[in-house]
């Protein structure tokens, strides 16, 4: 008879930065509950992050609908922060300098290729 293992060890580390990353990987769990959540099987979203086991995936997966308020928790949480972040970046004087000199940069680029009949896009 088959003797059942009871635990099974989780692939899943808490960042210093409170991220929930895949062992051995830099994917983060959010990433793989995203595709999850877009449908994706767990051989999809292996083949969008190869340097995952199907394993882990898998692992992952289930960890997130056995534990699905907190991690709903957690990603709410990561969200919060990033947008935070984003404002902060997006009110940085410089970073307004620098993001109007770069679009001031291929509006050029686009005028010259227009003015010298090349469409092809910019890229």
């Amino acid at each position: 008879m088959v003797a059942l293992e009871e635990t099974i060890s989780m692939p899943l580390v808490i960042t210093e930065h409170g991220t929930i990353r895949i062992k051995g990987s830099r994917v983060s769990l959010d990433s793989i509950v995203h595709h999850f959540k877009l449908g994706a099987t767990a051989e999809q979203i292996v083949q969008s992050f190869p340097s995952l086991s199907l394993g882990d995936v898998y692992s992952s997966i289930a960890y997130y609908l056995t534990h699905r308020q907190e991690i709903e928790e957690y990603l709410q949480e990561q969200e919060t922060a990033a947008d935070a972040l984003q404002e902060q970046l997006e009110s940085n004087p410089d970073y307004q300098a620098e993001i109007a000199e770069l679009r001031s940069r291929m509006l050029g680029r686009w005028t010259s290729r227009q003015q010298n009949g090349d469409a092809t896009p910019i890229g």
